[in-house]
């Protein structure tokens, strides 16, 4: 889990009326409540090679002075991208995440993708599927047109408002 997505759950649990949150996934446990901070513990199974990652994600969240730090390099990244993509994006159709949740691009494992690049879409197609605590919600294009980029992966955790999808109106 990346230092970013740490943060944006912090926030989101800071901004609710929830006192505890705890998410776990690929070997590694966050536990979170309120006035008391970030706990963090791997999981027994932990993959060797994503333990350095997630080992280094929390440091950041709970260590005043390194958040700051982190924050630079995470704008120096993203600055000389945006003029780009505002300009190639100015009247493309984003398709966003209603919730926060786990993004699909099929209905099962050995299914075909519901859309792709290039794919015609009109407005009640399903495009893809977010699962949140085990409901499964189809996502409609709400536009006609065609779909320009996928711009989440397969199994991939989206926030509330994440963009999933460009598409070029019709």
């Amino acid at each position: 889990m990346k230092v970013q997505e740490i943060r944006k759950l912090i926030k989101l649990v800071d901004q609710s009326s929830i006192e505890e949150f705890v998410f776990e996934t690929e070997g590694s446990k966050i536990e979170m409540k309120k006035n008391t901070g970030v706990t963090y513990s791997p999981a027994p199974q932990a993959v060797p090679a994503q333990e350095p990652v997630q080992a280094a994600a929390p440091a950041p969240v709970q260590a005043a002075p390194a958040v700051p730090a982190a924050e630079p390099a995470v704008q120096e990244t993203a600055a000389p991208e945006a003029p780009q993509q505002a300009a190639s994006n100015e009247n493309l159709h984003k398709i966003t995440s209603p919730m926060v949740g786990t993004f699909y691009q099929s209905p099962s494992p050995d299914a075909d993708v519901y859309v792709k690049a290039g794919s015609k879409v009109s407005a009640d197609t399903v495009v893809c599927i977010v699962e949140a605590m085990k409901l499964f919600n189809e996502i409609e294009a709400e536009v006609e047109g065609e779909i320009v980029e996928v711009l989440v992966k397969d199994g991939q955790l989206v926030e509330y408002g994440q963009p999933l999808f460009l598409v070029k109106p019709q």
